[in-house]
């Protein structure tokens, strides 16, 4: 039986203290009114955009004295209705001038007189739509800093949530394909998915939070979206609301969590009975219920990739969309897998697991590297070289205010993998494996931020104390929760037909 150490304990635990304590300070340092939100575009523009802002200013200046020019020589004519009433009452007073030889003298006067009037009302006009512009420019950025530590806490709750179910899916499809080496895993893979019940308590709180507009995560959300003739009328969103509303939404959620919690559920205590059975019975009811686990899994997976996460975005999709997530959080799981395996084997655990264990591990956190990286350039190629404006916005936002990260994203979930996992014998060897884990984990964090973030705060992001906090608090529930689970049974399962052949497993 497998102990659960002091040390790992009190890590876990700080991590969810300090993680704790960063998420409650993200959300009270966030700004509360909009008089903070200006006061902080004030002092970013006297900082390091001072420049860019002078720039600006001086391009805008530049705008309005030709504006102010052509106004005045009669070259525009339906800016305004005082440049149209201008124009006009200048031909009336040409016609006058050549009608009437008396009035020649009076006329350029009145004309002069009415240009001024006109390049006025035109600043007025331009001053007013300025301070418009600055004003809905200054809402916009108060609620993105609003959506800030509410984003970062989201993304790192999905993340673990989607682990766990990468686990669970690895485990069903082991049971489905009744394969011969990784019976003396599914303790391990029992004891990671036994976060799943907290994660999905914690992220469906989050999406209830969201339904009732505690937060601002889904545009779609938002009031008066689907009302014509309302402020905030979005005609394509209202096209979708048949789909895209409130309580159809939290209910295919609760159906999704409660589907995989019940299998989870289910098949571990199946497999626990089969420890104490004479016969084959519960093995053989586990096979038929991972079967059909797997068909609602493939389903619920990509429903709830448009859900929870391609909806931050609702206008923009993508057919590959639920393959891609699904892709990130499978080689997700399996990496994990083979972490904590390596962490009981350096602590005297799994004496049967031996490296052709680890090596086929890798060999799946290889392979499905390279499957997610073919996902990832299907997607971004097919819509970049289309060039569709409505889909191709979603790349050059990330493009433009998230280079770095997207492309290090790309960098470390194929690049690192490939060099450093591509070697058989790498395969084999803990310290590797480990580091190349590490920066598995990592490069699909970052994923999933890239594919959260930019919809729900756009170009004020920045890895703050609400990110990493929400990390850490996570990391630790995750780390206790999982090693606390690994103490209930047995590392190794005793009936498993299989088990002989995977205790002897060598290649």
């Amino acid at each position: 039986m497998y102990t659960f150490s002091k040390n790992l304990k009190n890590i876990a635990l700080a991590l969810m203290i300090l993680g704790l304590v960063g998420i409650v300070y993200g959300f009270l340092s966030a700004p509360k009114t909009i008089e903070e939100v200006e006061k902080i575009v004030a002092e970013s523009h006297h900082g390091g955009h001072h420049a860019e802002a002078t720039t600006h200013d001086a391009h805008a200046t530049e705008a309005t004295h030709e504006t102010k020019a052509a106004v005045a020589h009669g070259e525009v004519k339906d800016t305004t209705h005082a440049v149209a009433h201008n124009t006009e009452v200048k031909n009336d007073s040409v016609v006058a001038s050549e009608n009437d030889s008396t009035k020649t003298d009076v006329a350029p006067v009145a004309t002069e007189n009415h240009d001024n009037h006109t390049t006025t009302e035109v600043a007025h006009v331009s001053k007013v739509d300025d301070e418009k512009e600055h004003k809905e420019h200054i809402e916009h950025v108060f609620h993105q800093l609003q959506n800030k530590p509410w984003a970062a806490l989201y993304v790192a709750c999905i993340f673990f949530l989607l682990i766990s179910m990468g686990v669970l899916a690895f485990y069903a499809i082991q049971q489905v394909a009744q394969a011969g080496w990784s019976p003396v895993l599914f303790r391990v893979m029992q004891g990671i998915t036994a976060y799943l019940p907290y994660g999905s308590v914690i992220f469906f709180i989050l999406l209830l939070l969201s339904g009732f507009h505690v937060n601002h995560l889904f545009v779609w959300m938002k009031e008066g979206v689907d009302v014509v003739g309302h402020e905030n009328y979005d005609k394509l969103i209202a096209g979708k609301t048949g789909y895209l509303n409130v309580p159809f939404w939290l209910i295919r959620a609760a159906i999704f969590l409660i589907g995989w919690n019940l299998y989870r559920h289910l098949s571990r205590k199946n497999c626990l009975a089969q420890d104490e059975a004479n016969d084959n019975l519960f093995y053989k009811k586990n096979f038929k219920l991972s079967a059909a686990f797997l068909v609602f899994f493939i389903v619920s997976e990509s429903i709830m990739a448009w859900d929870w996460i391609m909806s931050v975005d609702p206008h923009w999709f993508s057919t590959l969309f639920g393959w891609y997530v699904f892709a990130s959080f499978f080689v997700s799981g399996i990496t994990t897998i083979s972490m904590v395996t390596l962490y009981l084997k350096s602590k005297g655990y799994l004496e049967n697991v031996n490296s052709s264990h680890i090596h086929d591990l890798s060999k799946f956190m290889f392979g499905i590297s390279v499957f997610w990286t073919y996902l990832w350039f299907s997607q971004f190629m097919l819509i970049w070289y289309s060039n569709i404006p409505e889909e191709v916005t979603y790349f050059i936002t990330r493009i433009k205010d998230y280079n770095l990260l997207f492309f290090g994203a790309v960098a470390l979930n194929f690049l690192f993998p490939i060099l450093v996992l591509i070697n058989t014998d790498f395969k084999r060897v803990a310290g590797i494996v480990v580091f190349a884990g590490i920066i598995i984990l990592f490069g699909h964090y970052i994923d999933f931020f890239n594919m959260i973030m930019p919809a729900t705060v756009g170009d004020q992001w920045f890895i703050g104390v609400s990110e990493i906090s929400s990390l850490l608090f996570f990391l630790g529930l995750f780390i206790f929760v999982v090693f606390n689970a690994l103490t209930k049974v047995p590392l190794t399962p005793k009936r498993n037909p299989f088990i002989e052949e995977s205790k002897h497993f060598h290649y």
